[in-house]
């Protein structure tokens, strides 16, 4: 119960920033957007057709087309989030913020429409449109979503052109960037991981102390020098970003000319991290 409390909680904040980002910063400049917030963008240009209305009807029809391509927690999710949306660009379409700087206006665009997504997407959701083409490439082909949706929306801000003109193109781009960015970082970025490996002559005693300090589980793989021939343990851990100084003291305390390479991990799942069937 908590836990799905928690997800409304994220899904209202994110349609809520990213209300704001269209009707603060986009339209106010003339902006475009991706998606079919960027359609909407365009038709309220040209005919003035609220962005609220035409969003939710566009987004229906797709939602009514795609849902059985979805799981049944993402569908429900989606709505929910499409809603919101709806409701709050309604709701603030005649707020509006002094800023005459268009590039400081885009740069807070895309800050607040990528986080907005973000956390709508961090917890199972979409703002259908082009966000549900980010999660199937997501799900089927295991692209990232945060430059599936870049992709699939500057495919969208490319025809807004002909309405906006080259110039505010290209700051779109730049929201979109952005955006992408924010998003990133919202989805990925909040709990990082490092996976480590370490070659060692002492590998047994930094395993132990690994192991009974920072209780992380350590595996051993075999290998050998290819130079040398001389066969080798390599040990493998993931760790957070945070105890990487630890890790990095119990090396120097038991071998200060052990090998160690530290890369980013994008996404972990197993024991002691994130259950593979969610």
């Amino acid at each position: 119960m908590r836990k799905r409390l928690y997800d409304m909680m994220m899904l209202l904040i994110g349609a809520f920033l990213f209300a704001l980002a269209v009707n603060l910063f986009v339209i106010p400049n003339d902006f475009g957007e991706g998606g079919v917030t960027g359609i909407s963008i365009i038709l309220f240009y040209l005919f003035k057709w609220s962005p609220a209305l035409v969003s939710v009807i566009i987004n229906g029809i797709l939602l009514i087309i795609g849902y059985r391509l979805l799981d049944r927690k993402t569908t429900v999710y989606t709505i929910i989030a499409v809603a919101f949306n709806a409701l709050f660009l309604h709701l603030t379409e005649n707020w509006e913020i002094t800023s005459s700087e268009p590039v400081i206006n885009a740069i807070f665009a895309g800050l607040l429409a990528g986080g907005g997504i973000g956390l709508i997407v961090r917890v199972g959701g979409t703002t259908a449109g082009t966000t549900i083409l980010a999660k199937l490439a997501h799900k089927f082909w295991d692209w990232n979503i945060s430059y599936a949706l870049l992709f699939f929306d500057l495919i969208v801000a490319g025809f807004s052109i002909f309405v906006i003109g080259i110039e505010n193109l290209m700051f779109t781009i730049v929201i979109l960037y952005i955006g992408t960015k924010a998003m990133e970082f919202i989805i990925e970025g909040l709990n990082p991981k490092k996976a480590v490996t370490i070659i060692s002559t002492h590998h047994d005693r930094i395993a132990i102390r690994v192991t009974e300090i920072m209780d992380r589980g350590v595996t051993v793989l075999r290998g050998y020098g290819y130079y040398t021939g001389q066969t080798k343990d390599v040990l493998y851990i993931v760790i957070s970003k945070q105890e990487v100084s630890m890790l990095k003291k119990i090396v120097r305390a038991e071998d200060k000319h052990a090998f160690v390479t530290i890369h980013d991990v994008r996404d972990v799942f197993g024991e002691g991290f994130i259950d593979i069937s969610k």
